[in-house]
């Protein structure tokens, strides 16, 4: 079954769960643009995320969905809201989502795990996912360390169920690629950081239209907990502290509230600018609808080309 008939949206297009940034309005928005709006649980409290959803619902009669963060302190009573809430679609990621999905089955819902390795994935099959989301190390945020166009390929031949591509799609032509990888459809992010809905800070957005190519950079690789986010001087200084063996602590002064500070406060030097690999090609800010929109008509002419170029 296609994607976009599993899911009964416009695209094969699903939002990634962005801490802090995926509202219930940005969800919406997305939703209303022909993806899969997904609102980012993060740190939430169960009221919180419920608010969230009955905002989305208010805003878009299209479907969307909740990442949860297996992390989260309230992830039990959340993942039990979520079917009282009737919520159709929930991804996961930051562990195994193995012990609600019986429950979110039966509820109805479609679950769509985010995962780093085949090993996972198989693991996610077995326990009821209705599709994986496969995430490369190209990604924004925090990254496991395969690539996509490694990773996914890998996945799509050991599950029987759909893979989503995840990291370092920006473009039709990237969209194609992982395509023809055997995927069925994509997770994007930073592309929509750039969106005029989006509801991070201006100038976390023209951090990112003036980034380049090399521009983003992973902390925390030394301690296990890599996160790609955009060159500046915490994350500088960041690095320099961990290279020299700073303990978990001593580092926390650098990460403390740092998402907060570059998506409320627009504080480009402090704050944790998270954003993929694909930043240096986001140069301007649009409207969902046209970015998604382009997206899909640059794919259509990228097969044509290649198709005569075969």
């Amino acid at each position: 079954m296609k994607l976009t008939e599993m899911l009964g949206i416009k695209y094969p297009l699903i939002q990634g769960g962005m801490s802090n940034i995926a509202t219930g309005e940005f969800a919406a928005a997305v939703s209303n643009a022909g993806g899969l709006g997904v609102i980012a649980v993060g740190s939430m409290t169960v009221d919180m995320v419920r608010k969230h959803v009955q905002i989305c619902r208010s805003l878009t009669n299209q479907p969307f969905g909740v990442n949860l963060i297996l992390i989260n302190p309230d992830a039990d009573a959340i993942a039990q809201m979520l079917i009282e809430e009737k919520v159709q679609v929930v991804t996961t990621g930051a562990g195994n989502p193995g012990k609600y999905i019986a429950a979110w089955k039966e509820a109805g819902m479609k679950v769509f795990p985010v995962v780093p390795s085949v090993a996972l994935a198989q693991r996610m099959e077995r326990s009821g996912a209705d599709a994986i989301i496969v995430e490369g190390t190209e990604a924004g945020g925090h990254i496991g360390e395969l690539t996509t166009l490694a990773l996914v390929p890998q996945v799509v031949d050991a599950v029987n169920i759909p893979v989503i591509a995840a990291g370092g799609i920006a473009s039709g032509r990237q969209m194609l690629a992982t395509f023809a990888l055997g995927a069925s459809g994509v997770q994007v992010g930073t592309c929509l950081l750039v969106s005029e809905e989006c509801p991070i800070h201006p100038n976390y957005k023209d951090a990112i239209c003036k980034s380049g190519d090399t521009d983003t950079i992973v902390t925390g690789r030394i301690a296990g907990t890599p996160v790609r986010i955009i060159k500046n001087k915490m994350a500088r200084e960041y690095i320099k502290k961990e290279k020299q063996g700073a303990t978990a602590m001593e580092l926390e002064v650098y990460t403390l509230g740092s998402l907060r500070k570059a998506v409320v406060d627009g504080d480009i030097q402090n704050g944790s600018l998270m954003a993929g690999q694909v930043a240096g090609q986001c140069k301007e800010i649009r409207p969902l609808k046209t970015i998604i929109e382009n997206l899909f008509e640059e794919y259509k002419q990228a097969y044509l080309t290649l198709e005569k170029e075969i």
